[in-house]
């Protein structure tokens, strides 16, 4: 039995009343049932082995860059081997070789992926250190869905076009960017965009961004691909690649390491 206690400080079993003046009290019961039938025990998260860090991939997660090789990249051109150089566990951008892109296509997934800015950039603007990680590649050249890259560390460019904007689209909620020649980190989850057998939308994709610890896109809904020119637009796909860009500007390039993926 429950004791309670009104505000004139008798003792009143099994319910809760509060007794404000006159004609004003209110009463609630004790809530009816067991707390078992509100216990779910199947199905059990499966177990996996954290990293030793949080910039570590746990057990579970599909290794896209280990710092070793390009096993798993091709160019988007051709399909050819990516062609990008590996040195020193760091990859950098070769632009004369063109977009790459994973072999394997995905939906939804978490990402982790490391990028720096060359401590010796000296444009400004878009060719200060551009590049971009396209969460889903739907084509040939820079067809998806592009979260940006760039130095906007003291570097002022347009808001829907800096570092952690989805690009034309989406203004960060925050400038997270370091200084050029210190590596950053982008953790993304993405829910790719659910089609109708017409091609037209049934959800949009979302997407969440931490870019060095700070939220900066927090489950926004996209209008469509990535455009240069003009107003997105949605076409259908099952699932895709995820590309990282080889930007034609002059600037010296970026580069990347410790690229992992989790599907969701």
């Amino acid at each position: 039995m429950i004791l309670s206690v009104n505000y004139n400080g008798n003792e009143i079993p099994g319910t809760l009343t509060r007794q404000g003046g006159a004609g004003n009290t209110a009463t609630a019961s004790r809530p009816k049932g067991k707390p078992e039938e509100t216990e779910v025990w199947d199905p059990v998260p499966k177990v996996i082995t954290p990293g030793k860090s949080p910039l570590d991939a746990p057990s579970d997660a599909v290794v896209l860059f280990d710092g070793k090789n390009l096993d798993q990249w091709v160019t988007v051109k051709d399909k050819s081997p990516a062609n990008w150089t590996v040195s020193n566990g760091v990859l950098t951008v070769n632009k004369a070789a063109g977009n790459i892109e994973t072999k394997r296509s995905f939906t939804n997934y978490q990402l982790h992926i490391e990028w720096k800015i060359p401590q010796n950039i000296s444009l400004s603007g878009q060719a200060r250190g551009n590049s971009g990680i396209f969460l889903a590649s739907t084509g040939q050249g820079d067809a998806g869905y592009e979260l940006q890259v760039l130095d906007s560390y003291e570097n002022k460019t347009y808001s829907n076009g800096q570092a952690g904007s989805i690009y034309k689209q989406a203004i960060p909620l925050a400038n997270a960017s370091k200084k050029p020649g210190e590596w950053q980190v982008y953790d993304v989850i993405w829910n790719a965009p659910k089609f109708n057998a017409d091609g037209s939308v049934q959800t949009p994709a979302h997407v969440t961004v931490i870019h060095n610890g700070a939220v900066i896109q927090n489950n926004y809904e996209l209008k469509g691909e990535t455009t240069y020119i003009g107003q997105p637009q949605y076409k259908k796909y099952e699932s895709a690649p995820i590309k990282l860009q080889a930007h034609g500007d002059k600037s010296e390039p970026i580069s990347f390491r410790n690229i992992w993926v989790r599907e969701l």
